[in-house]
């Protein structure tokens, strides 16, 4: 692409009061807008900006990554493409978390008690005593510094704290990086640095010895075992270890396929965290056997399987082993309180949480030398150290990976 630009000086004579005629020297940079070939005047005090600026067109015209500042969108507009982009992508209650985050980032941020923001959305008038503190919203993404950001995020680290603050930066990158490929406004570079003296907690996982322990302890109870032991056998996260279906149980195949999860209502969606959260888990012998008893045993939407995990229903009188009365979603928190936390307790064990036991099933893996690859795949991980891409198809050397969960907890000997 050709591009021109020259300047030329102009002199503005102005008479004061007093009758004094003054002179006012300035740079003109004179170009055709490179996208609508209109004609463009900028004024400048000194020829040094003039030629600055001069430059940094040409250099972005040369580059291809020009575009018209005028029509830029602020940091604002830029949100809300983003989040149209996203809708229909990700989960509503997903969608709906985004939209809180960024909030952070378009302002402005209101400095006070929660009662008193309350007070503010109801009345419009800004209680005494609070502040608003302007975000990013209405900086023009074209006028985006890398030196504002990094001030927006000291800024919303001292009003809201490092983690929140990390997060909107997370979501400002995703932002105008769509931003970048959808209207040409190049990002600037994000600061380095931010939130790194941070000192992270590490997550307490059990031991492969303590986990046969409480594998071992599941096998001899059918009623609330499988509960527990699963995340431990299949790395599954807890949303959708409650909205596996028996359908997505493959015995033939040896398989278990995470296409759903279970919402905090109770409800299900066919969809999970991640795209590469919809994979194919094969079987280790142990979690199979513990499966295929826990089948005979499980309440029944009705008369058919349905959940693998459902609420309790009533036991039976003997020789009837299948329960009545339930097969219905089981929340979160009832998992938790009924099926989780006792086991830890009776056993002795330190306690973990449910999404901790995905991260023992993990880190087994990667001890025992299985590819990080493949145990991203099977984890459901959209990365490992890079991004892997879509998973949909059967995992390779699976079923050796499952093996190795057996060999650690050294169950089913």
């Amino acid at each position: 692409m050709t591009f021109r630009a020259n300047i030329t000086k102009r002199v503005r004579r102005r008479r004061l009061k007093s009758g004094e005629v003054v002179k006012h020297l300035r740079y003109v940079l004179n170009y055709r807008e490179p996208i609508s070939g209109d004609r463009r005047q900028e004024f400048y005090e000194t020829l040094k900006a003039a030629e600055a600026r001069r430059n940094d067109l040409t250099a972005k015209v040369m580059s291809d990554s020009y575009a018209d500042e005028r029509k830029a969108p602020t940091v604002g507009s830029a949100i809300d493409h983003w989040l149209a982009d996203r809708d229909g992508k990700v989960k509503p209650n997903t969608l709906a978390g985004y939209k809180v985050v960024v909030e952070h980032i378009r302002g402005p941020y209101f400095d006070g008690a929660a009662k008193e923001k309350l007070a503010w959305k109801a009345s419009g008038k800004l209680p005494k005593g609070c502040r608003l503190v302007p975000m990013l919203g209405e900086i023009k993404t074209s006028e985006l510094t890398t030196a504002r950001i990094r001030a927006w995020h000291r800024e919303l680290t001292a009003l809201s704290g490092q983690y929140t603050a990390n997060r909107a930066k997370s979501h400002l990158i995703s932002i105008l990086a769509l931003n970048e490929e959808d209207f040409r406004v190049r990002a600037p570079s994000m600061p380095r640095g931010l939130g790194r003296n941070r000192v992270k907690t590490k997550k307490v996982i059990l031991t492969p010895a303590e986990i046969g322990k409480l594998v071992e302890a599941a096998r001899s109870d059918p009623e609330h075992g499988l509960y527990y032991a699963f995340p431990f056998l299949a790395g599954t996260r807890p949303s959708e270890q409650l909205g596996l279906l028996w359908e997505d149980v493959d015995f033939d195949a040896n398989v278990i396929r995470i296409r759903r999860i279970q919402e905090r209502d109770g409800s299900l969606t066919n969809m999970t965290k991640t795209e590469a959260g919809t994979r194919d888990i094969p079987m280790s012998g142990v979690l199979r056997a513990m499966l295929l008893d826990w089948r005979v045993r499980c309440p029944r939407r009705g008369k058919e399987l349905h959940r693998v995990f459902p609420g309790p229903g009533r036991l039976q009188p003997w020789p009837k082993v299948a329960r009545i009365g339930g097969g219905g979603p089981l929340l979160y928190q009832n998992f938790r309180q009924r099926y989780w936390e006792p086991v830890f307790e009776k056993l002795g064990l330190p306690y973990v949480t449910p999404h901790s036991a995905r991260h023992s099933f993990i880190s087994t893996l990667q001890a025992e030398g299985i590819e990080v690859g493949l145990v991203a795949k099977l984890a459901g991980h959209a990365n490992a150290t890079v991004t892997l891409g879509h998973y949909t198809q059967a995992v390779r050397g699976g079923e050796a990976a499952v093996a190795a969960l057996d060999r650690a907890y050294a169950v089913g000997r």
